[in-house]
């Protein structure tokens, strides 16, 4: 009797990514299933050889009963480096991430980087490969260069070096890439991209919990994460995974950013918790994290955004001292991680 195709893909999704603690069939790690008489070939996508030696005993185990032979094939980085030595010259990684979209993260990414960029050397990554906002956010600017090298220059405004997967793909083509393809694209923006001297890169990743993530946690030195959230429970529900991926991958949470954590009427000047209050504390309670700050869902932040003016260079207003404040209190908090990973002498 020959084996379903339905059949193997049910067994591979006892598989699990040894990072993600997620079924390889739900990560999208699992390209094809063929079938031919008594012989099936599976191919695989992973991130890179680790991952790759894990999911084969796994499968090899979950497969074993079956009456055929079976074989793999794999699309994965061979010469990925996974010591996390990239990136010369840079003091400081902070990744900033949430468990679903619409929290507001590229808003907060974009206005940490131009908010320390005052005081500090300060790059920021638009680590969305599916979505980049960052361009957009920034407004009018050169795009970055070529060198003769073959390395890129990254643009720069408000006193931040920045790098986009937006500045290097149509805007209006949607970036249809999975595992392997996400980990040497970004591998290659965070490489092949001329930074310089650094004191802190902010790393803005697309929302959730998948390749990209575990890309930047195994390939770069992260100082700390940072988890942007609502304080509505969907959005803490999110983010509790958030926060579990990154210690899964011995990467420390700097702590958490609750955004739109209340909306101030300009008419009536009443305050109204749109979406709830008190998650973010409560999240960053049951992490044993800090709270690093809210900051007040204001229409004005939109429109900065999209007019290419973050909102912390614009004229005063709530949002801006909400944002500068918790930007100095994630400032802080990444020192003191930095400070306690220095090996001892």
């Amino acid at each position: 009797m020959t084996v379903s195709r339905d059949r193997v893909r049910e067994r591979l999704k006892e598989v699990e990514d040894p990072e993600l603690a997620e079924d390889v069939v739900s990560l999208e790690m699992v390209d094809s299933i063929d079938v031919e008489d008594d012989e099936v070939t599976v191919a695989f996508d992973v991130p890179n050889q680790e991952v790759k030696e894990d999911v084969r005993l796994q499968a090899e185990e979950e497969l074993s009963d079956l009456d055929c032979d079976v074989s793999f094939t794999w699309s994965v980085d061979e010469e990925a480096d996974t010591s996390s030595e990239v990136v010369p010259g840079v003091d400081s990684v902070i990744a900033v991430s949430s468990g679903k979209g619409g929290v507001g993260k590229s808003t907060f990414a974009v206005n940490l980087a131009v908010a320390l960029g005052r005081d500090h050397d300060v790059g920021l990554l638009d680590a969305d490969i599916y979505g980049p906002n960052v361009p957009r956010m920034f407004g009018d600017t050169e795009p970055p260069r070529v060198t003769k090298d073959e390395t890129i220059l990254p643009t720069e405004k408000y006193g931040v070096k920045v790098m986009s997967m937006g500045y290097l793909t149509n805007e209006d083509s949607p970036v249809v890439w999975r595992g392997a393809m996400v980990h040497k694209a970004l591998t290659q923006l965070l490489n092949d991209v001329e930074w310089g001297e650094l004191d802190y890169l902010v790393v803005d990743l697309p929302p959730g919990t998948g390749d990209a993530q575990l890309t930047i946690a195994q390939t770069v030195p992260v100082t700390g994460a940072v988890i942007v959230t609502t304080p509505q429970p969907v959005s803490i529900d999110d983010s509790r995974k958030g926060v579990e991926m990154f210690r899964r991958a011995d990467v420390d949470v700097a702590g958490v950013v609750e955004n739109m954590s209340g909306f101030v009427c300009p008419d009536c000047g009443g305050e109204h918790e749109v979406f709830g209050s008190g998650g973010g504390e409560k999240l960053a309670d049951e992490a044993e994290v800090p709270l690093l700050g809210s900051v007040p869902l204001d229409p004005g932040v939109r429109t900065a955004s999209d007019e290419g003016e973050p909102v912390v260079v614009a004229e005063s207003s709530p949002s801006k001292e909400a944002l500068s404040d918790v930007a100095e209190s994630t400032r802080e908090r990444v020192d003191e991680l930095a400070r306690r990973q220095l090996p001892m002498l």
